[in-house]
């Protein structure tokens, strides 16, 4: 459930430094975690994983790390079912995170209960409300069936790369594309091609033609797009800016696999449901960038993305990124709810 798009923040109160008033624990938890610098190009990910590792001991649950890659580690806090052959729920954020009304590492509240900080909606905010779900699951007794892991991975960035004088080719692209999202009202961002020019690079003074340009485009395609006519394309635009042009993907996913979101589907069913029993209306749609959850989807498992942020404005990777208070809370409550119904899915087909 993405945030609605113009719709006011809920209130709530609060001062300016959140150290006062009775301020929620969990929401005081939240903005320390907000005042991690995890944002590049230099990312602060030991003091990210030192507090998830805080959160596990307090959890009293045990934390694995898997190295990645030099400097880029995984974290999994695993909560064991009473039935561990059945599949595992993963709960997944990510931990990396623009003029701004507030230092964006201050984690300002202002006198509404709105919480500003690089992270509160992408996606520091989902990382504690699992954190604080489970905590409240587990101080109350609760065991499910299913294993649970909550895993906190360092990033989800990706970006095409493309050559030089093929940029009007890729901003005509743009603009068909914006306008067909324009004048579609069954349209949402997730359903066209987004292309953005992020980077130019080249030359070395200003009376001298640089013998190399490098232009860079970041490009999120739709599922729907037939990824081998695309790239054919990109070889036509090249071919067609002149001799010399080439092309090189800074990273490239051909897995186009979706999750069933049909009621026949028992984890889609659940999970539906439950929001049902919440009150809350779901909007299905294509998320408009790129997830955690395309990796997921690459193996072969089903991956639903959902944040609780209802009544805000969509600030994701823009200023003044900000997160109420209350909407915050009641995402922790939200996941109180799907987390036990989702770890107590019955065995299905295949499972023991």
């Amino acid at each position: 459930m993405l945030p609605d798009k113009d719709g006011p923040s809920a209130g709530g109160g609060g001062c300016q430094d959140g150290l006062g008033g009775g301020e929620h624990p969990s929401v005081t938890l939240f903005r320390e975690y907000l005042r991690l610098r995890t944002v590049h190009p230099e990312p602060d990910y030991d003091a990210a994983l030192r507090f998830l590792d805080r959160m596990a001991q307090e959890l009293e649950l045990p934390m694995k790390k898997v190295e990645v890659c030099p400097g880029r580690v995984v974290a999994i806090i695993t909560w064991t079912g009473t039935n561990p052959a059945l599949k595992s729920i993963l709960l997944n954020s990510h931990t990396d995170v623009e003029s701004w009304k507030y230092d964006a590492f201050s984690a300002v509240k202002d006198s509404e209960g709105n919480i500003y900080g690089r992270g509160t909606q992408d996606m520091k905010s989902v990382t504690i409300q699992y954190i604080e779900a489970i905590r409240r699951l587990k101080s109350g007794g609760r065991r499910f069936a299913r294993t649970v892991h909550l895993m906190f991975v360092p990033g989800s960035e990706h970006r095409l790369c493309a050559g030089r004088r093929i940029i009007d080719s890729f901003l005509d692209f743009r603009e068909k594309e914006k306008h067909r999202l324009n004048t579609s009202e069954c349209l949402t961002l997730g359903d066209v091609t987004t292309v953005n020019m992020t980077m130019v690079k080249g030359g070395v003074a200003y009376n001298v033609i640089p013998a190399e340009m490098d232009v860079s485009f970041d490009m999120r395609i739709p599922p729907t797009v037939n990824l081998k006519a695309f790239e054919e394309q990109i070889q036509r635009w090249c071919s067609q800016a002149g001799e010399g042009i080439t092309y090189q993907f800074a990273q490239k996913h051909d897995n186009q696999d979706v999750t069933c979101t049909e009621d026949s589907d028992p984890w889609w069913r659940t999970f539906s449901t439950t929001c049902k029993a919440l009150n809350m209306s779901l909007q299905k749609e294509i998320f408009p960038a790129a997830t955690d959850s395309r990796f997921i989807r690459a193996v072969g498992l089903p991956a639903i993305g959902f944040s609780p942020m209802n009544r805000t404005p969509i600030l994701l990777h823009d200023h003044n990124e900000f997160l109420n208070e209350q909407v915050f809370l009641r995402g922790i409550q939200v996941y109180q709810e799907l987390v036990p119904a989702l770890a107590n899915v019955p065995a299905l087909p295949g499972e023991a």
